[in-house]
């Protein structure tokens, strides 16, 4: 759980609380769980070849994988950003492409904290009901990118490329990832609303 991610949950009336490899908290004391940013997810795990050059932390993978396993047989809400989105299709058997570059011809690479990227939100969709518009602009530091889709997950949002950015799985009322960092656009409401359901849902 980074600093900003608290922070967005403080903001919301929630209190974080950091979990790693070397602080561990008993899954079942937890409200909610909202998983971030970070390293890749390593690609065995949805069955493709390891890449040279690409930072993974296996570690790290199987310590969401069972605490994603605990939240889901509890059925609390679940929220991912960036690397929290994509480990969440990957749990639900689906799998990412490793470069975005390769993977759609002639995107551009596309890195920055600023909400400069447009993003299509899916009527209905969780995201839809929770950010209340269409269409907004978020940043973008992935360089992976969401693939076949996993059991129960639906497409909530896809970029002017076409590019899957949000996620929804049909199995519990809220749970949801992003491909982008709410956390960073601490001045957009609509952002911070995603914190704040997950919050008020509790």
């Amino acid at each position: 759980m980074g600093y900003f991610n608290a922070l967005a949950i403080w903001r919301a009336g929630g209190r974080a609380v950091r979990i790693t490899a070397n602080d561990i908290v008993p899954a079942d004391s937890l409200d909610a769980l909202v998983i971030g940013g970070g390293d890749d997810i390593s690609p065995r795990l949805y069955h493709h070849e390891l890449q040279v050059g690409i930072r993974i932390d296996p570690v790290r993978d199987n310590l969401e994988f069972g605490y994603l396993e605990r939240a889901t047989a509890r059925r609390i809400p679940i929220m991912g950003t960036c690397r929290g989105a994509q480990i969440l299709n990957v749990f639900r058997g689906g799998s990412l492409h490793p470069e975005i570059k390769d993977a759609y011809e002639g995107v551009r690479k596309r890195s920055t904290v600023l909400p400069r990227m447009g993003v299509n939100i899916v009527n209905d969709s969780q995201l839809y009901n929770m950010l209340g518009a269409g269409r907004c602009y978020v940043n973008a530091l992935h360089h992976q990118s969401i693939n076949r889709l996993g059991e129960a997950m639906t497409v909530s949002a896809r970029d002017d490329d076409g590019i899957v950015q949000g996620v929804d799985c049909q199995l519990s009322e809220l749970v949801f990832g992003v491909q982008w960092h709410p956390e960073f656009l601490v001045f957009d409401r609509s952002q911070q609303n995603l914190f704040r359901r997950v919050v008020e849902s509790v």
